[in-house]
């Protein structure tokens, strides 16, 4: 989601999505004016595209700060968005695409864990960086078995939004103890996002002290809700939590409320969305969900990205993770000018020496962004560790909780 938390600098670096799909670049030589580009994978369309849009258009912001205050001196940006309608497959294909591409330099994305999972090698293969401003499940960065081996899969991913580990138990912390809930129904979409963080959740609940009233699971795309609202209807819960994305979830909610079932739905950064408030209308009221991060629009340093997001008329939700896919761009701008400054003021003539060298400076990122302080562990996770539970008051978001997470 998207928080925004520290000063930016006048030197940070920014990316903005504008869609390009003009191949042409020079490999070398950026003192005559290169052009490089910078990829973007995301759900331009169909279910999550308000999200995803976000993303785009948070990296296009970034681009356009780069090119105009001259970054990377002898160096210009543009963007390549690729639509992965939140499907696996399509996400490789773009990897694929971007990788194929000799001018890009390094992506940022995907939004969906499960759709990451299909690009990590891919990108790996190459030795290209690729950045997610959402991703959460802990297994991209620390290994299927993250719980008690830790392993790095893949050196060349990164993300600059926290883990599922610590959004799990934050939401589970606040659901027992802020809310004062104590029978839980847990959903999830059986997707690698939704899943995972509904297994945490339902962990760290039980270990609270609190009861799970039952579990199920939908598939994403379903519409009608009738049998699951009977059984979460049944078993008593006094509250629903639900691993997956704001598309079904807001369905959920409102047969649930047509049902007389006066719970609230408690979700993850996946239904952070104006679009579960849209959808959802009257019966959003009173749900919450948890984002990484702090409010955008309590940051003084977002400031300038909120009104040029605005300004330009964007699409999509800033809101959600435009601000980490601005930070996410500008670690790879600024590694870009780092790999330059190395070696003698030149960028590698070699467009795979280039693509190796900059994922060793994203590895070694430490600046202030517009989402808190960029910088990665071992395992390529972010430094900001910090949360926030928002609740759908008066037909918005607002939100109740701050904190940093420690699992």
């Amino acid at each position: 989601m998207v928080i925004l938390t520290s000063v930016l600098t006048t030197g940070a670096l920014t990316l903005t999505a504008c869609g390009s799909r003009d191949d042409s670049g020079s490999k070398s030589d950026s003192d005559s004016g290169t052009t490089f580009t910078i990829g973007v994978d995301a759900p331009l369309s169909g279910e999550n595209s308000t999200t995803g849009l976000g993303i785009q258009y948070g990296v296009q912001v970034a681009v356009d700060d780069a090119n105009k205050n001259n970054w990377v001196p002898g160096v210009k940006f543009k963007v390549k968005a690729l639509d992965d309608k939140a499907q696996p497959a399509t996400g490789q294909q773009n990897a694929t695409a971007l990788v194929g591409d000799k001018t890009v330099l390094g992506a940022v994305g995907p939004l969906n864990s499960g759709v990451a999972q299909s690009m990590q090698q891919v990108f790996n293969s190459a030795n290209m960086a690729e950045i997610s401003p959402s991703n959460t499940n802990p297994e991209l960065t620390m290994g299927k078995n993250w719980q008690t081996d830790k392993k790095r899969p893949y050196k060349s991913y990164f993300r600059t939004a926290t883990t599922d580990a610590l959004q799990g138990s934050f939401a589970a912390d606040y659901a027992y103890n802020g809310l004062k809930k104590k029978k839980a129904f847990v959903v999830d979409d059986k997707q690698t996002y939704g899943a995972g963080l509904a297994k945490i959740f339902n962990k760290k609940f039980a270990e609270l002290g609190g009861k799970i009233a039952g579990t199920d699971h939908v598939n994403t795309g379903d519409k009608d809700f009738g049998s699951l609202v009977t059984k979460i209807k049944n078993s008593g819960a006094d509250l629903l939590y639900y691993g997956g994305q704001y598309d079904e979830s807001s369905l959920i909610t409102k047969q649930l409320k047509d049902a007389g079932v006066k719970i609230p739905l408690f979700g993850g950064d996946g239904m952070f969305a104006t679009t579960y408030i849209e959808t959802a209308g009257k019966a959003s009221e009173g749900d919450l969900a948890t984002s990484v991060g702090v409010p955008v629009d309590t940051l003084p340093a977002a400031k300038q990205f909120v009104e040029t997001y605005k300004a330009k008329g964007y699409k999509g939700d800033y809101g959600a993770y435009g601000g980490y896919s601005y930070d996410a761009a500008s670690a790879i701008i600024k590694a870009v000018k780092a790999v330059k400054d190395a070696n003698g003021d030149k960028l590698p003539s070699d467009i795979n020496d280039l693509r190796s060298k900059i994922v060793d400076e994203v590895q070694k990122s430490d600046f202030q962004g517009i989402t808190g302080k960029v910088s990665f562990d071992e395992y390529g996770d972010t430094g900001n560790k910090q949360l926030t539970v928002y609740q759908v008051k008066d037909g918005a978001w607002k939100a109740v909780k701050t904190g940093t997470a420690t699992g």
